[in-house]
């Protein structure tokens, strides 16, 4: 509102410079101020006559010609100011100091923004397009990069998109020009080692595991470093060691965290030990996460259940929760197939039927 006060302000101060003098009443000449200088000159001629200074031809000439010209001055004199033509003036300084202002909020108000924060131009003129294909955007960031190499914020925004693209090797560069270029952070580590990993096709390499071991060292609770060198623990055929890293971040982890189960399905995996059932809310964050993400924590979660449905069908809350796993994925189909396997584990289970056929309909699956 303070800019916008300042430029009202000296819109007006130019509009008043300019009208002003259109507005002012003429101001009439002092009364006789030239007649009197005609007058005064037909004294001095008829003085230079007496004297013989001018001839009496030259005196009769000069006087007729400054005759003439106080004869013009005198009716000048007399002509009042033209009132109609001070009004006119008036009136055009009062549109202009009025109309230019509405003028220029008309033309505004139908192509401008005013509820529209102000922001630099350099970021308005980075912003994507919403309809702008993703490689359009990657190759306009690349050009601004070659052109400004040390923007280490560029290049933390390209790096993961170049790892969603499948571009891995360009990712892991852009990773690395981004701690060259910009401030060292156990986030950055961890991705830089989750993408080497992706490069190397899932495989936790030495290079990999260096970058999680630096994360660490810089964050001793940062999620994903922790859980990938309990990973590469696992490749190097080390369970054990594996599982001691997956227990300790469990043991830290709130209930709530949405990274819980696919942690709790990794230590399932090199224990042996019985997936415990995935809670609703695991399923639904799990819908917020990328294909891939989600794909690797779904597909154990889920598989593991059914599994384990299939070798004790009596757990009828189980199955409820097998269900709605499968709608919240979408996969209408395999929770169908599910109300069959579940209705022949629990024939000639009564009360068990019952309380399955009741979490059907409320499903919505009972038709």
């Amino acid at each position: 509102m303070t800019l916008w006060f300042v430029f009202a302000m000296m819109t007006a101060a130019a509009i008043f410079a300019v009208v002003w003098p259109l507005g002012r009443r003429p101001q009439t000449a002092r009364e006789g101020s030239e007649t009197n200088v005609y007058k005064d000159q037909l004294a001095e001629i008829e003085r230079d006559a007496e004297v013989g200074l001018i001839g009496g031809a030259e005196a009769d000439a000069a006087r007729v010609e400054i005759s003439r010209r106080l004869l013009g001055a005198a009716d000048a004199e007399r002509t009042p100011p033209a009132a109609a033509r001070t009004g006119a003036r008036r009136a055009v300084s009062v549109i202009a100091l009025v109309g230019l202002p509405l003028l220029a909020v008309a033309f505004y108000l139908p192509l401008g923004s005013p509820q529209i924060a102000d922001f630099p131009l350099a970021q308005r003129t980075r912003m994507p397009s919403a309809t702008e294909p993703l490689d359009n955007l990657v190759t306009k960031v690349e050009a601004h990069l070659e052109k400004n190499p040390t923007d280490a914020r560029g290049w933390t925004v390209l790096a993961p998109v170049l790892s969603r693209l499948g571009r891995f090797d360009d990712a892991v560069q852009a990773y690395r020009k981004a701690l060259t270029y910009g401030p060292d952070s156990a986030e950055r580590r961890a991705d830089l080692g989750e993408t080497i990993a992706a490069a190397a096709g899932g495989v936790i390499t030495a290079e990999a595991k260096v970058e999680f071991e630096r994360a660490v060292a810089l964050d001793a609770d940062e999620v994903k470093a922790r859980y990938f060198l309990g990973l590469s623990a696992e490749q190097d055929g080390r369970p054990n060691d594996a599982a001691a890293i997956w227990r300790a971040m469990l043991d830290k982890a709130p209930a709530e965290a949405p990274w819980r189960p696919l942690v709790q399905s990794a230590l399932a995996r090199v224990t042996g030990a019985k997936m415990p059932a995935p809670p609703d809310e695991a399923v639904a964050a799990a819908q917020g996460m990328s294909e891939a993400d989600r794909g690797a924590m779904i597909q154990v979660m889920v598989d593991r259940l059914a599994t384990r449905l299939k070798q004790n069908g009596d757990d009828v809350e189980g199955w409820l929760r097998l269900l709605r796993a499968y709608m919240v994925l979408g996969d209408r189909d395999k929770a169908k197939s599910a109300i069959v396997e579940a209705r022949q584990a629990l024939a000639g289970k009564t009360e068990r039927l019952k309380q399955l056929d009741a979490g059907v309909k409320t499903l919505g699956l009972d038709g």
